[in-house]
């Protein structure tokens, strides 16, 4: 499942490389061996559709993989980086459509307050960007 991890394998005649993957924490390498195992051997995931139909993950994907992705913010964003790092397609369109469902619907000041990002922008700036996209809201 991994491009990263076949490309260094295939380079590999006798089976003993170490794989060295220092952006990879244990414990979310463990999550995803659990999703590449279960993707292999148990369920593969169906595709996600584009744009997602539902805030709702269980809507978008098999439970188990709904369940999966239900985590905290930290091992979620960590399991984004070992799926674009190890390029393993399937995890890393689970967990960015989930971070998009994360963000479908809602103002930007809900989505600041759900990521804990800081509005930079001054009254006036912000009023300034509103009016350059009204467009946008408009749709």
């Amino acid at each position: 499942m991994s491009e990263l991890v076949k490309s260094m394998m295939e380079d590999d005649a006798d089976g003993m490389t170490e794989i060295p993957l220092p952006n990879v924490k244990a414990t979310v390498l463990q999550k995803v061996i659990e999703f590449c195992t279960h993707h292999t051997k148990q369920e593969a995931m169906t595709e996600i559709e584009k744009p997602l139909k539902s805030q709702n993950m269980a809507d978008v994907v098999q439970q188990w993989y709904a369940n999966y992705v239900n985590v905290e913010q930290v091992v979620l964003f960590e399991l984004i980086l070992a799926a674009n790092y190890m390029d393993i397609k399937p995890l890393l369109d689970l967990t960015c459509a989930t971070v998009a469902s994360m963000i479908k619907g809602k103002t930007p000041e809900e989505i600041r307050t759900t990521f804990n990002i800081s509005n930079d922008f001054s009254p006036e700036e912000e009023a300034q960007v509103r009016e350059e996209n009204k467009w946008c809201e408009e749709a």
